[in-house]
């Protein structure tokens, strides 16, 4: 018997899959946008269910599960953290500039760390789980952006600069963390990828591309230790409403953005339980802005 929330939850991420693959758009690995009345219609219902899994989701959900969010001070980062607290969780935020102060809570630790070397990644898991005897959850949120150049104009410093900060940085920190999570039997790994990675634009090349292939890399985890209890799954995002996109672009609709809050309960349901059954998924959000 599955809980009311897994029921909101199949059925959502199922509508997902199904907008996207209407018509005959899913072949042969790719995924690309159905932009027709009858996909939008299905996603709206989807995101309607998944945001009611999410409602129906206990509190407690988290509770005596140890989480490792990179990124945890960003603006993203900072939702996804204080969702896991809220939720339960004990929780290790990580980041290169990143202090105890930065969350009121007695479950938080801060761990200050390089999330793009190896080194890096390999001490920061060893630490927590040094420190709290186990790993149960990775939520990745490191990543950039950069744009405005076309492919013939891209240099090499932008291209690498893309695959290092959305590519290797995951990379190095999936490699380092799978040993953990095999071992805890029940190990999550999310990722926030881009809208971008299935619908490339002009002039963000670089960008797609990077997050293009963190999509295939997490899937490929998902594969490769889906025998191990482990799930791995990829949010891609539109534009998230935070304070330096509003900045950046003070002329949006904002009401059309993602909120935060939103990626945030969806990564803390994808990493209970409740979400044991979901893997390999790559799930749009995108908002306002079909």
């Amino acid at each position: 018997m599955i809980s009311r929330a897994q029921g909101y939850a199949i059925h959502g991420i199922r509508g997902l899959v199904e907008s996207f693959s209407s018509k005959g758009r899913i072949g042969a690995g790719t995924l690309t946008r159905a932009p027709d009345r009858d996909s939008r219609r299905l996603r709206t219902v989807a995101y309607r269910n998944l945001v009611r899994a999410v409602v129906a989701a206990s509190e407690d959900s988290m509770k005596g599960k140890v989480v490792l969010v990179t990124g945890a001070n960003g603006g993203l980062g900072t939702s996804v953290t204080k969702a896991f607290l809220d939720a339960g969780a004990t929780v290790i935020g990580s980041s290169r500039k990143i202090q105890q102060a930065d969350f009121e809570s007695p479950n938080f630790t801060a761990i200050a760390a390089d999330a793009s070397t190896r080194e890096g990644t390999k001490g920061l898991v060893d630490q927590v789980v040094a420190e709290f005897g186990k790993l149960d959850v990775l939520a990745h949120m490191v990543g950039g952006f950069a744009g405005g150049k076309s492919i013939a104009d891209t240099d090499d410093a932008m291209f690498e600069q893309m695959m290092e900060m959305n590519l290797t940085s995951v990379f190095q920190m999936v490699r380092a963390a799978i040993p953990a999570l095999r071992r805890s039997g029940s190990g999550r790994i999310i990722a926030i990828g881009s809208r971008a990675a299935v619908e490339p634009g002009a002039n963000v090349g670089a960008y797609s591309v990077s997050k293009a292939a963190m999509v295939s890399l997490i899937k490929t985890v998902a594969l490769e230790n889906k025998g191990a209890g482990v799930t791995a799954n990829v949010i891609l995002p539109g534009t998230i409403d935070t304070p330096m996109n509003r900045k950046y672009m003070p002329n949006a609709d904002f009401s059309k953005w993602v909120k935060p809050s939103t990626i945030a309960q969806l990564m803390v349901w994808l990493a209970g339980d409740a979400g044991r059954d979901v893997n390999g998924a790559v799930i749009p959000v995108f908002g306002g802005d079909f």
